[in-house]
């Protein structure tokens, strides 16, 4: 088992920049692929962006592509997402979520085997 606790989520105004962290407890010693999702009020959960369990390779959606960096740093168990010229379109709750046995998990949410708990994220105008 895999647990994941995200936190950094908030308030913010167009523009701006927020970082999100997701800590990793549990049977951390196998190596797993990690991604984060968004999900907006009434919507379906969307692939943000994903990174390989080495940390060398990284995927992005298109809406975010060029804004948001993910990273992780295995020795902390911590993945992040760093958000920056944030839009209101960007407001949901974030998830991150592990894939077990995989390099690359992929923008399929059943792909990922663990699931954090979500922070919400809301950017105003």
């Amino acid at each position: 088992q895999v647990q994941l606790d995200e936190s950094g989520g908030g308030l913010m105004q167009a523009g701006g920049s927020l970082r999100l962290s997701c800590a990793a407890s549990g049977r951390t010693g196998n190596k797993y692929a990690m991604g984060w999702f968004r999900q907006a009020e009434g919507k379906e959960r969307d692939f943000v962006g994903g990174i390989s369990w080495n940390g060398r390779d990284t995927y992005y959606a298109d809406s975010v592509k060029g804004r948001f960096t993910i990273s992780r740093d295995n020795a902390k168990n911590t993945l992040y997402l760093q958000m920056n010229s944030l839009k209101p379109e960007d407001t949901a709750v974030y998830y991150c979520a592990a894939a077990t046995a995989r390099y690359y998990g992929g923008s399929y949410p059943g792909n990922y085997d663990y699931w954090g708990q979500g922070t919400q994220v809301t950017v105003s105008s």
